[in-house]
């Protein structure tokens, strides 16, 4: 369904304490341009566009906002918000034009190297995600992608050149967003590389996504004891309410979290797939009269080596959705919807969610450091006007809602509410 915003309120000013820093986040296919310029490679986005396949109603990033160019602009207006943080994606392309190990670019790491000292110029510490989706489109042609765990010492060479050349890197993130870049790029198909095989290979690039986070972890804590960064992932993780009070819609709100959220935080902080979503996809895949699960399995040795591989829990948070329960679809039907079983009714940008979010983390995962890595919503409001006053609303009762998500902890430090840029 389209997405709505919901109108919110002004928010009582609140006393946010001093050591709960403010950044912005951005990426580097969003922002940066310069598509091929220095040496870059090129990215499944960049093929996305130029092979037609990228919606006609989306601009490519061939410029995009310029920042390759302009960063210290950028930067310097961060600074002027008085923000402390400041989040920012790697280029894999950039550094590695064909994705191997065996051709440097070293313009791309001089240029992340002069974006984070510039940062550090104003105070603002450098927080550094290794994959926000864009892969170089040599390895996927050569078959290394998310669907094929073979793709993971290719990442593991690659991040381990992006941290040993920048060492002021405040905080790391592995990937951004792994359930987005697996759903829209494998199951649904329309982000890049645009393959659409719903409920067979999202799940096939949740298990390889994960893999690899925790082999990159495991790298980074193994060769780089001197740095004191932390590291951790970063899913997004929307908030999920029954349509009723019954039984059968509040399971289907439980199944919706475990599918989006749990999938992705589960195998990282408790070890293996959630029960249910285990249970759904081999339930549905039994009823398929498949000889195993859709939903590739983790070894015990695979367990204990992804479990506790974080720093920190990061979360990106956007919507509240309403979602009920639903008939059994068709055993001809394979899919991801199918699997979960939810028909979802609304979908709103509602500031209550990433106060719940939270709470559920805490009942889930128990007290860990929470880093907000990005909030908020897209849209203009109804006039398309910049100024915008729906969205500035949304963001003061945010920032309201991590507040007392703040005091539901007894003040136990959450972490850092990264707005989106």
């Amino acid at each position: 369904m389209a997405t709505r915003t919901v109108p919110v309120t002004k928010s009582e000013n609140k006393l946010i304490p001093k050591s709960f820093p403010f950044g912005a986040s951005t990426s580097a296919y969003q922002i940066e341009g310069a598509w091929i310029e220095d040496g870059k490679g090129e990215s499944i986005w960049d093929y996305y566009f130029h092979s037609g396949k990228g919606s006609s109603s989306l601009t490519n990033g061939d410029i995009a906002c310029d920042s390759y160019h302009k960063y210290k602009e950028d930067i310097h207006l961060a600074a002027n918000l008085g923000l402390t943080m400041f989040r920012f994606s790697i280029s894999w392309p950039r550094i590695l034009p064909n994705g191997n190990p065996n051709e440097i670019n070293q313009k791309g790491i001089d240029h992340y190297r002069s974006v984070i000292e510039e940062m550090l110029k104003y105070n603002l510490t450098p927080v550094a995600t290794l994959y926000h989706w864009d892969l170089p489109q040599h390895l996927f042609e050569k078959g290394y992608h998310w669907t094929n765990p073979e793709v993971v010492p290719y990442f593991v060479d690659y991040a381990r050149i992006v941290i040993k050349s920048l060492p002021k890197v405040g905080i790391w993130i592995t990937l951004n967003e792994p359930r987005l870049l697996c759903r829209l790029g494998y199951g649904v198909g329309v982000n890049a590389p645009s393959i659409s095989r719903d409920g067979i290979d999202d799940y096939l690039c949740a298990y390889t996504t994960i893999k690899a986070h925790a082999a990159v972890y495991h790298m980074y804590k193994a060769e780089f004891p001197d740095y004191t960064a932390k590291m951790s992932i970063s899913p997004e993780c929307e908030w999920i309410t029954p349509y009723s009070n019954s039984i059968e819609d509040r399971e289907a709100a439980n199944r919706q979290m475990q599918f989006q959220c749990g999938m992705y935080y589960q195998p990282i902080f408790k070890g293996d797939w959630p029960e249910v979503v285990k249970q759904r996809i081999q339930l549905r895949s039994k009823m398929e009269n498949l000889s195993k699960s859709r939903l590739p399995q983790f070894t015990q040795e695979e367990i204990e080596y992804i479990n506790g591989t974080y720093d920190f829990l990061g979360v990106n948070h956007y919507y509240t959705s309403i979602v009920k329960d639903t008939i059994e679809a068709a055993e001809s039907v394979i899919s991801y919807n199918a699997d979960v079983r939810t028909e979802v009714t609304l979908d709103a940008a509602i500031p209550q969610g990433i106060y719940n979010v939270l709470k559920w983390f805490e009942e889930q995962y128990g007290p860990n450091d929470v880093i907000m890595t990005e909030i908020g919503f897209g849209l203009l409001d109804s006039d398309n006007n910049i100024n915008d006053t729906v969205r500035s609303d949304y963001y003061a009762n945010d920032i309201s809602c991590c507040e007392r998500q703040y005091a539901y902890v007894n003040e136990r430090e959450v972490g850092h509410c990264v707005a989106r840029h």
